[in-house]
């Protein structure tokens, strides 16, 4: 057993000691007697390649490159061959959002002196790269976690989202509000390669949004109040080709007052917003910059105590500009702004619009997970529980994360 561990120890050594050649000289050993310090080393895309970048060969860069890019687009079978330092992608998804991401992913790899997209893969490299290309196909994937097909709706006040904020001038639920919310979307699975070479996938929404009241009057209790909660859940179905996106959804939401509104409240008779319905947005990134969607929808049930007429439609556009990277954090920032209308035939199709400026952090560039801190104004009506037929408008200020 010892002589085993003693090998296997000599070995980890033994592969680690360019990298640890590089960060550590005789200055840095301590002598006998002198206290030990701890030296931090910080790893880059580049650590990984023996003597550096530019001395690594063009075998050993691909495979390094490879294994990047299945690491962390590990949904896709993108080939990567390289020549003379330069990079070719073959097999790049039909999403052209998430096939940029992967660009400019391998850009950023130091050494790489420049990217280009090929269909297949050439007839010279076919038998070279046959072991990785003809390996077992598979159709889909379970439980995607990188990347989604349809990306989420910003500037909806409905996004399933984690998000606080506080919003200014609102005389249906307060004028000094606090708004949190806790949702995500989950996928379950996604099918490669169907439908005219698109990606189809299927997953779960849910979210919950409560709003506070931060200076109720009149206030019985005390301190703040909760006025309304809504829950949602639902079903998306979402394909992606292109520079197109798909969603169709079949959904639940529900709004129920808090205990406090209530209190201070007795004579409020509490009535029971509970919606069913299904709706389908189509989405263009007609830039790289910007992108327009559009959706109409229907409400299938709505409570009798709270009813709602059928017919709805929604629609907005979102432009992002002033992108640029953070090589030391290893962040993609980008400034955005985002427009978001519906039109209800409850309402009269009166316009009822959300409006959202603001900056976001990730960590590839175009998609993944993003921090986002922005303002916005809303003016229409409310979105909550059983105010959300009454006409309201309001400043609001937000940080949220999610997709």
């Amino acid at each position: 057993m010892l002589s085993i561990r003693s090998a296997t120890l000599a070995l980890a050594l033994f592969s680690l000691s360019p990298l640890v050649g590089e960060v550590l000289d005789e200055s840095m050993v301590p002598s006998r007697g002198e206290k030990k310090e701890e030296v931090a080393v910080v790893l880059s895309r580049g650590d990984g390649l023996p003597g550096g970048a530019d001395t690594a060969t063009d075998p050993y860069f691909e495979g390094y490159i490879q294994a990047l890019v299945d690491m962390h687009y590990s949904e896709y079978r993108v080939i990567i061959l390289v020549k003379n330092r330069k990079v070719w992608l073959a097999n790049l998804p039909k999403n052209k959002l998430i096939a940029n991401s992967i660009i400019e992913f391998v850009r950023d790899v130091p050494g790489v002196k420049e990217v280009y997209t090929i269909e297949g893969v050439p007839p010279q490299d076919e038998e070279l790269r046959e072991k990785y290309v003809r390996r077992p196909q598979v159709p889909g994937i379970w439980f995607p976690q990188m990347t989604e097909l349809f990306q989420p709706l910003i500037a909806d006040p409905r996004n399933a989202t984690y998000s606080i904020g506080y919003r200014s001038g609102d005389h249906v639920i307060g004028v000094k509000t606090v708004g949190f919310s806790l949702g995500d979307d989950f996928p379950i699975y996604r099918w490669l390669d169907v439908i005219w070479n698109g990606d189809l996938q299927v997953g779960i929404e849910a979210g919950v949004w409560s709003v506070f009241n931060m200076d109720p009057q009149p206030n019985i209790g005390g301190g703040t109040e909760l006025v309304n909660t809504d829950f949602y859940v639902g079903i998306p179905l979402t394909y992606a080709r292109d520079k197109w996106s798909f969603r169709f959804r079949a959904y639940h939401i529900s709004g129920h007052l808090g205990d406090e509104y209530m209190v201070n409240h007795p004579g409020v008779e509490r009535l029971n917003p509970s919606i069913e319905a299904v709706d389908l947005t189509a989405s263009y990134q007609a830039t790289d910059a910007i992108r327009v969607y559009a959706l109409p929808g229907a409400y299938l049930h709505s409570d009798p105590t709270f009813r709602w007429k059928p017919m709805y439609v929604q629609y907005g556009t979102e432009v992002r500009f002033l992108g640029q990277k953070f090589y030391y954090y290893r962040l993609h920032g980008s400034c955005f702004l985002a427009l978001h209308w519906r039109n209800l035939e409850q309402l009269d199709w009166n316009f009822d619009g959300t409006y959202r400026a603001g900056y976001e952090f990730s960590k590839f560039q175009g998609i993944g997970r993003k921090l986002r801190f922005y303002a916005g104004y809303h003016h229409g009506y409310s979105l909550e529980g059983q105010f959300a037929k009454m006409r309201t408008h309001y400043f609001e200020f937000n940080f949220n994360y999610g997709f």
